[in-house]
């Protein structure tokens, strides 16, 4: 098979992930796989859930007799039997089915097995190798290989400003400084991801809830707090959706925190804020993603956003490295 087949295929195996929740079957990493005989592509599969079956079982069991012979492509090197593992070892379960070629987009993140799902396809004379897509492979699963790299989640810090530079009116509310669409899109990130994390001080200026709004699973709403007390009817403590709050009476130790929702199988971490937190994790280094919502109003010397001045047809320009945002109130 000619290298840009090898890619084609391999790519094929990534669309058919990309197509699966991330939450669906966190903490593991989305895989795709695709069994290929003569050219011709006799089954393929997605891991769909967590604890569920694995994408290379799913289609060795639609391939059936056919798998031998036959090349498989994978996102992921297949998994290898260790110890407290849930699913059987893919590995061994291709081996067995008499699949000649394995083909992955990745070596398994993970330093107690990396390597050993391709010794074993190896030793049962398979041939197995590593064709490294690099940046494609790594952002379709950051935060499981955040979790195995770095024993941390993912953090993607997630802000909306207006054009003056402004989080919030003069009187401290922030909702809502963009308008539905965004909110619907940032309803969408939080149902992508494990985690979202505010401060105190947006639990009491905003009441936000922190749930998906219907748009996937709702993440574990995260609170950083200090001494004082948080309002016990707060949103943030309402629903089925679990909270978790971490107290500091100094300043809050975030790679420490990070560590210990790494260790409850937190793959990414939603950082919506407010400035404080934002500023605290971007000076620790710990921001790993930014997604900023901008919205074409201007809040200086206004207390409700929703009254602000706006930008009628307002034209974007790039200048360099730079944005100009024009238009007429």
């Amino acid at each position: 098979m000619s290298r840009a087949s090898d890619l084609r295929f391999l790519r094929r195996a990534l669309a058919l992930a990309r197509r699966v929740a991330p939450r669906d079957v966190s903490p593991n990493p989305r895989v795709g796989c695709v069994l290929v005989k003569n050219g011709r592509v006799i089954a393929q599969a997605a891991h769909r859930r967590f604890g569920g079956p694995h994408a290379e079982a799913l289609a060795l069991a639609q391939a059936g007799s056919l798998a031998q012979g036959a090349t498989a492509y994978v996102t992921m090197e297949p998994c290898a039997p260790f110890k407290g593992k849930k699913t059987p070892s893919c590995a061994e379960a291709l081996a067995a089915a008499g699949v000649r070629r394995v083909v992955c987009a990745a070596r398994d993140p993970n330093r107690a097995v990396t390597g050993r799902g391709l010794t074993i396809l190896r030793r049962a004379d398979a041939k197995a190798e590593v064709v490294d897509l690099g940046a494609e492979t790594e952002k379709l699963n950051r935060g499981f290989f955040s979790l195995m790299r770095r024993r941390r989640p993912w953090v993607v810090m997630k802000t909306a400003l207006s054009l003056d530079g402004k989080a919030a009116a003069a009187s401290g509310r922030s909702r809502w400084v963009t308008g539905a669409k965004a909110r619907a899109s940032v309803h969408a990130m939080r149902a992508e991801c494990d985690a979202i994390l505010v401060g105190a001080g947006t639990v009491r200026a905003d009441d936000p809830a922190l749930t998906a709004h219907g748009a996937g699973p709702d993440p574990l709403r995260v609170v950083l707090a200090g001494r004082r007390a948080l309002p016990p009817r707060a949103r943030v403590f309402q629903g089925p959706a679990p909270a978790l709050v971490y107290r500091a009476r100094r300043p809050m130790d975030l790679r420490a925190m990070l560590r210990d929702l790494g260790r409850r199988g937190v793959g990414t971490l939603l950082v919506e804020g407010g400035p404080t937190v934002h500023a605290a994790f971007l000076r620790a280094g710990l921001v790993d993603e930014a997604r900023v919502f901008l919205a074409p109003k201007l809040l200086s010397g206004t207390n409700d956003p929703n009254r602000a001045p706006r930008l009628k047809d307002p034209r974007v320009s790039r200048l360099g490295g730079d944005w100009l945002i024009q238009g007429v109130l």
